[in-house]
C-alpha cells in the first residue's frame, strides 16, 4: 500500500448511497479507484505506519537480499521501502491477488523512479515462496487471510527471512475485554465521521467488511509470531484499534 496513493484524489462515495443487499468487501476496479482516499480517511495512523516502513528499509534491508510487500495493493509500502533502502543488490517484490490492484500498482511502480528494481506479481501471498529475505511487509493484509491459513504463512515468512531480517504485520485488531473493544471501535468510527464519512456510509462498509475481515487480538498476534519462529516481537504502534507489529528473526 501505498504512500503515492495520496497524490490521487477520486473520493470513496462508495457507501455513500443506500444499498439494498451490502456485497462483501472486495478489491475491484472500483475500489482501486478511490483506493487512496478510502485508507487515508478509515485507517488512523495510515501515514505514520508507511512512512515508517521506510525508514526501517534504512535499518534491515540487507546486500543482496528480496524485499517483499504482501498484499501490497497500490504500492505506497514498496515504493517507501524502495525510497528509503541503502543497500545495494536488492529487489522488491510486491505481491497482490487482485489483477485491478496489480495493474494499478505496476502503473505507480513505473511513474517514481528508483534504484531498487521491483517486480509485481497477481497472485495469492499463501502461494509465493519466501527466500532470502531482509525485510517483509504485511501491511493490513492478513486480515484478509482465513484463519487457519494465518500460522502457515507466517511460518512460511519466518523460515524465508535471514537472520536479523525483520516482518511489519500492520492490522486492525480486536480486543478480549468487550468494554475496551466497543470504546476502541467507538473511537474508529469517530475517527471516519472526523474525515466526512457519514453514519450510511459508516454502516454499509461495516457490513461489507462482515465475512470478509477477521481480525486477532494483540495476544493471538505475538502468540503467532513467536510460534513462527520469530526471536523479537513487539507491537511499536497503535491508534484505537489499528496496530503495527515488529517481528525480528
Amino acid at each position: 500500500m501505498r504512500n503515492s496513493d495520496t497524490n490521487l484524489t477520486n473520493t470513496d462515495l462508495i457507501y455513500s448511497n443506500p444499498q439494498t443487499q451490502v456485497k462483501d468487501f472486495a478489491f475491484d476496479a472500483q475500489v482501486v479507484e478511490v483506493f487512496p482516499d478510502m485508507i487515508t480517511r478509515s485507517v488512523p495512523g495510515y501515514t505514520t505506519i508507511i512512512e515508517t516502513i521506510g525508514r526501517l528499509s534504512q535499518r534491515f534491508v540487507q546486500k543482496n537480499t528480496l524485499i517483499y510487500d504482501l498484499g501490497c495493493s497500490l504500492g505506497a509500502a514498496t515504493l517507501a521501502m524502495r525510497k528509503g533502502i541503502n543497500a545495494k543488490q536488492c529487489k522488491i517484490i510486491a505481491v497482490d491477488n487482485s489483477s485491478a490492484m496489480v495493474e494499478r500498482c505496476t502503473m505507480h511502480i513505473n511513474a517514481f523512479k528508483g534504484e531498487t528494481p521491483v517486480e509485481v506479481i497477481e497472485a495469492n501471498i499463501q502461494d509465493v515462496q519466501i527466500k532470502n529475505a531482509s525485510m517483509v511487509v504485511l501491511n493490513f493484509t492478513l486480515q484478509f487471510i482465513d484463519k487457519a491459513e494465518r500460522q502457515t504463512l507466517l511460518t512460511n515468512i519466518a523460515n524465508g527471512i535471514n537472520k536479523g531480517g525483520i516482518l511489519i504485520i500492520s492490522e486492525k485488531i480486536s480486543h478480549d475485554d468487550s468494554i475496551i473493544d466497543q470504546h476502541l471501535v467507538d473511537l474508529h468510527h469517530d475517527f471516519k465521521r472526523a474525515n466526512g464519512y457519514s453514519e450510511l456510509e459508516v454502516a454499509q462498509k461495516r457490513t461489507a467488511l462482515e465475512n470478509v475481515m477477521r481480525t486477532d487480538s494483540v495476544e493471538q498476534h505475538i502468540e503467532r509470531l513467536t510460534n513462527a519462529g520469530f526471536n523479537h516481537v513487539s507491537p511499536w504502534f497503535q491508534c484505537f484499534n489499528f496496530i503495527s507489529f515488529i517481528a525480528i528473526k
